[in-house]
């Protein structure tokens, strides 16, 4: 009987009350993160040197540089190709 009434109101407590809690808790943090800036992105820092572009102009910060073509046989159109079959 004792066990049975211990373990009703811990799973009361769990229900009921921790919840309440970890929300009060919760909030409590969050707001003070809030006051601190904690939540505030920091701006992308930009390169002091360097071309500047113009509005709606793509620039590029690096480009992988092309295979040679040396490596490859003349004949060479694309990779691997499976055959397979449409299951329907």
């Amino acid at each position: 009987m004792k066990f049975w009434l211990i373990f009703i109101l811990i799973f009361f407590a769990v229900r009921y009350l921790l919840p309440i809690v970890l929300r009060l808790a919760l909030s409590g943090f969050v707001r003070k993160q809030m006051r601190n800036g904690g939540f505030v992105v920091p701006p992308q820092a930009r390169p002091a040197s360097g071309p500047t572009s113009r509005p709606g102009e793509v620039r590029v910060d690096y480009v992988p540089p092309t295979a040679s073509h040396a490596n490859h046989s003349h004949g060479f159109k694309g990779g691997e190709y499976v055959d397979f079959e449409e299951v329907k």
